[in-house]
């Protein structure tokens, strides 16, 4: 039964021109968001970049440029990547737009002001701009932010907090219940239990205007303007319309939401988020997919070390699909992966180049000599039961198991090379040889449906050169991997493959 998806990402901080966490995160949700549309599922994909706070200030006056002409100069840059990754989203929120985002923002302040979890006070604290945020005694480690190894100012100033502090057991009830909001992986929870239980504290909710004033303003008080909080994370629900005369809340009343994240903001998404909604009479999401930190050759990307991979640089030299495939393989969601040059380029020349790309030209050269009909053997030829693969695959996906049916094809790839080698069809009779061929080019295509959510224009590359009957469709949204797509020999309708060219060439 098809259902309804709302998928997201966190907004992009565009203070910089993007850089490969951002790639990690839009093709994880990319590959969830392909899947679901695949499975028949009506999805709305979200994502957007969050323009305001100190370090779009500071880094504009930096370079002698207001702070709207600094993001609308970066922002692009974010677009055409994604555009060239094929992050296929449907909706691209900026906090800067005053029709589309301010308004929901500023109705959701109205409501929790209404709903009394607003308090305006004085307050000391230590405030990291890296973070955009106030930092506890728990955020430090020698005095320094855990993140970004520097110390905190101490700031004393008056704020709007929001009282976080009085949801605790909420929330608590929340994380805790079966089929609440859950986060994936589990561990996750644990750890957001685990601060609720060392107590909550109330959360700053906007800046002085003496402080900031590149935010949006604080309904009523024209001294202050909303902090990151507030602005941010409103995002999801202000590209639907919330609180305003374009409201379609289908696509969170009557959806599975789900927003996909970096570990680093895993809390706030799971305490303040679903406490503002709360208070605001909306209903919390249904789950977080949390993503971990990708380094480079074992350390942390960092200028200072020269180790920063630029995702335009790999795209380059090795292509779009080689880098959502290496990404996907690689980062198994909840955990931490790694970028190294030389593991790429294994992957790129053993799996990709030649486990896929070679087997698909062997089969498409001896299938062209032969000149006979594609056709299937009976099921039985073949060792394995594609009604049992196909549910491990479903299974994975549904559980986010990215990584495991990346690999899962692949083990697929290794059979079919096995296979070929073992039976030598061009030493068969002409029907064993087409019971052989028949049978590499029906696991092809199989193969195919199944790299379409992880590398979607390889995908539809080897269907083309196969020759299947719904090649040319699988690109588009509404494209949907039937049952029958699913069975062994069930296109009747294919004849003739096509000519064979390389998926991937050789990257010296």
């Amino acid at each position: 039964m098809s259902r309804r998806q709302y998928i997201t990402t966190a907004i992009d901080y565009p203070n910089a021109a993007p850089h490969m966490g951002h790639v990690l995160e839009k093709v994880l949700a990319d590959v969830c968001a392909r899947w679901f549309r695949l499975r028949g599922d009506e999805v709305r994909f979200q994502i957007g970049t969050d323009e305001h706070g100190v370090k779009i200030a500071r880094k504009a006056q930096e370079e002698s440029l207001l702070p709207k002409e600094l993001v609308d100069r970066n922002v692009p840059l974010f677009q055409e990547l994604y555009a060239r990754l094929g992050i296929q989203y449907d909706v691209f929120v900026r906090t800067t737009d005053q029709e589309q985002h301010w308004p929901t923002v500023t109705a959701l302040w109205q409501k929790l002001r209404d709903a009394g979890r607003l308090e305006k006070r004085s307050y000391t604290g230590l405030y990291c701009s890296g973070c955009e945020r106030f930092l506890t005694k728990k955020d430090l480690e020698a005095g320094k932010c855990l993140i970004h190894k520097v110390e905190p100012e101490k700031v004393m100033e008056e704020n709007y907090f929001f009282s976080l502090s009085k949801d605790t057991d909420w929330l608590s009830a929340l994380l805790a219940a079966d089929g609440g909001y859950t986060m994936i992986p589990k561990f996750r929870a644990s750890e957001t239990l685990s601060l609720i239980e060392q107590g909550l504290e109330d959360v700053s909710f906007s800046r002085p205007r003496s402080s900031l004033n590149w935010g949006i303003p604080v309904p009523d008080d024209p001294d202050h303007v909303m902090y990151v909080w507030c602005d941010a994370l409103t995002n999801y629900i202000s590209g639907l319309g919330f609180f305003t005369d374009r409201e379609d809340r289908a696509f969170w009343d009557d959806a599975e939401v789900t927003h996909v994240i970096g570990k680093d903001i895993a809390r706030f998404h799971a305490l303040i988020w679903p406490a503002m909604l709360r208070h605001a009479g909306v209903r919390p999401p249904d789950r977080l997919l949390i993503h971990g930190f990708l380094t480079s050759e074992g350390e942390k990307m960092s200028k200072s070390l020269g180790n920063v991979v630029a995702p335009q640089d790999v795209i380059e030299k090795y292509g779009v699909d080689a880098l959502r495939f290496y990404l996907s393989h690689e980062v198994p969601v909840g955990r931490d992966g790694d970028f190294a040059w030389g593991r790429f380029s294994e992957l790129y020349d053993s799996v990709l180049r030649n486990k896929l790309g070679n087997l698909l030209q062997r089969t498409l050269v001896l299938l062209g000599k032969d000149g006979s009909a594609v056709q299937a053997p009976p099921e039985q030829f073949w060792p394995e039961s594609y009604g049992a693969i196909w549910q491990e695959y479903t299974d994975g996906l549904d559980a986010y198991d990215m990584s495991r049916v990346l690999q899962l094809s692949v083990r697929k790839m290794e059979v079919c090379n096995a296979f070929i080698d073992a039976n030598e069809p061009w030493k068969k009779s002409a029907e064993d040889r087409k019971a052989v061929l028949g049978a590499l080019a029906e696991n092809l295509r199989h193969i195919s449906l199944m790299l379409l959510p992880f590398i979607p224009e390889t995908a539809q590359k080897i269907s083309t050169q196969l020759n299947v009957p719904y090649a040319k469709k699988m690109l588009e949204k509404d494209f949907v991997i039937t049952p029958e797509m699913k069975q062994w020999g069930s296109q009747k309708a294919w004849k003739k493959v096509g000519e064979p060219a390389i998926l991937f060439p050789k990257v010296e």
